[in-house]
Order: structure tokens, then sequence, then C-alpha cells
């Protein structure tokens, strides 16, 4: 590490609600997990996610199935006046299509429009550009599908992905009219600002994002690839209106920040919303801790905001 992270009073930022939430998170799936064999891993993320999932909205219907190798599950409540593509978060080696069903059918259900979650492969196994070949993939099914104005979204490791998929379909994908990004990583300089003042934050530290790009990479973390890190982009005119919503308590949070000002500076619509006192990884919370649930709440609007074509910001 370039620098030493300064000591943050975490106790004055996160409330009790936040705290009862990390700390059973953290009895589940604690941080020397990411260092277990990927099988075990795998499993007790999945276990995690479970503790928190709730059971879907009722009118959602879904169905299974599969975009060329590609699985995916199609969320649906009703006519929809456009369609969601969701990625996953669990940086690009955990989850998949179960441990995101709640928040996919709670998207569903309150926005109104089809989402349609992209169960894109893991690394190791399969390095990049693997998953984002994927999500392209899903995406481009998507849009010749349905013929319907297309979101992009995701979460961590699936904002990363929707960003990429955004940048790489410019021109060549028709009907992608907005992006919602939760607390994604982006590919930013991890020497430096929030991946230093947060680098020991509750649920994400410094060296958990570094051990997931050592797996998701053969090498360094490229740094002239936008279809890796959109951050690295030289061009970021022509991209959809944008919404990226982050965690205070978060190393990645900077990467939102910084996304949002090359946006702007592009003359693209853009707004960053940093959530005070929240950690990565709080959609799960948004049943139990009120700033999260006020949170998801401001997800939902920008979702269903973009998806009419309104800009609210």
């Amino acid at each position: 590490m370039d620098a030493q992270p300064p000591e943050i009073d975490y106790s004055q930022m996160i409330d009790d609600e936040t705290w009862a939430f990390i700390n059973k998170s953290m009895a589940i799936y604690p941080p020397e997990s990411v260092t277990w064999r990927i099988d075990k891993n795998r499993q007790v993320y999945d276990e995690m996610c479970r503790a928190f999932h709730f059971e879907r909205p009722e009118g959602v219907s879904t169905c299974d199935q599969t975009v060329g190798p590609v699985p995916v599950r199609i969320y649906e409540h009703g006519y929809a006046e456009a369609t969601v593509v969701y990625f996953h978060g669990g940086g690009f080696i955990l989850g998949g299509l179960e441990s995101h069903d709640d928040v996919c059918g709670e998207l569903c259900a309150r926005t109104g429009y089809r989402v349609i979650s992209v169960d894109y492969r893991l690394a190791p196994e399969h390095k990049h550009p693997a998953a984002f070949e994927d999500s392209y993939l899903a995406t481009k099914w998507a849009a010749n599908t349905f013929r319907r104005p297309l979101v992009l979204a995701g979460d961590s490791a699936g904002g990363n992905l929707a960003a990429a998929v955004a940048h790489a379909a410019r021109g060549k994908v028709i009907g992608i009219i907005g992006q919602v990004l939760i607390y994604p990583g982006l590919g930013g300089d991890a020497n430096t600002g929030s991946y230093l003042t947060h680098a020991n934050a509750p649920m994400l530290t410094r060296d958990e994002i570094l051990y997931y790009q050592d797996a998701r990479f053969d090498g360094v973390q490229p740094k002239d690839d936008p279809t890796a890190t959109p951050l690295c982009d030289t061009d970021f005119s022509g991209l959809p209106p944008t919404v990226i919503v982050t965690a205070q308590c978060d190393p990645l949070s900077d990467d939102g920040g910084h996304y949002c000002d090359r946006l702007l500076a592009a003359g693209g619509q853009a707004v960053w919303l940093n959530e005070f006192g929240l950690v990565h990884g709080y959609l799960r919370a948004r049943s139990s801790v009120s700033r999260a649930k006020a949170s998801f709440e401001r997800i939902v609007s920008a979702v269903s905001s973009l998806g009419n074509e309104e800009w609210p910001y």
C-alpha cells in the first residue's frame, strides 16, 4: 500500500440498525472468506444472501431461459413499458440468479418494468472479458427481443458491467435510455481517495477489492480497456442519463463521483448520490435498515424515471 489508511471512527458514522446488518452479515460471511477455496466461498456467500432473502412480491412471474450460453431470469408484472437489464454483484467471483432474486423481483413489482437478471460467467474460472461478453450479449438480446426502452442496472461488480455495456453499446444497441449504478467498482486508482480513506471499511476493504481484481484478470488490472474499467475510457460522450448511488463507508465510493464528473464534463446527464452512513452491500438491508430502505426508494425512483425518459434531478 502506497499510503497508510487513516483510522475512521465508524461508530460515529454508522447507526445501530446498520451495525446489526453488518454483524449479521459478517457472522455468516466473515472477511477472511474471500481467501477460502472458491467453492466454499460461494457456498457461504449464497448462505448469507439467503439469510436476508424475502419472497417475491405478489403478481411477479418469472421465466428462466438461456440467451446463447448465458442463463437469464425474466421477471414480469403485467404489461411493461420498459425493460431493466440487471447485473448482480459479487466481486466477479460470486452470486447468480438466486443471490439477487428478491432485488430483481422487487424492482419489477415497484416499477412495473420487465427485469432481466443476467447470470454471467464468473472468475477465476472465466477471466475477463467473459463476464462483459455475457452481459453485452444479454443486453443485445433484450433490445432485439422486447423492443422496449432499456435501463441498465447493477450493484458492485454488476454496476461495473452495466457501465461497460453502456460504453460499448453506443451506436450499436438501440434503445438504452439510462443506467443506474449501485456502489459500482469502475476501475479507480486504488492508491487514492476513498480507496485509502475507507480501506478498512466494514463489509468491503481495499484488500478484498484487490483480491477480486486478481481473480478477475490474467495479470494486473488493464488501464486502457473500458470493458474492464469504464473510468479509463477516453470518451464519455453519448452515454445515457446515469444515476450513481454509492455508500459513504465504502472504498469504492469515489468511483461513483469520478464517473459522474466525467459524464457531466462530456455534456451528459448524471447525478451522484453518496448515501451517508451506509456500507457496501446494503441492498440486502433494505427491509431492516431505515437508511438502506430510503436509498432503495431512491434507486427504484431512478429506475422508474429513466424508464419513462424523465430526468427529475
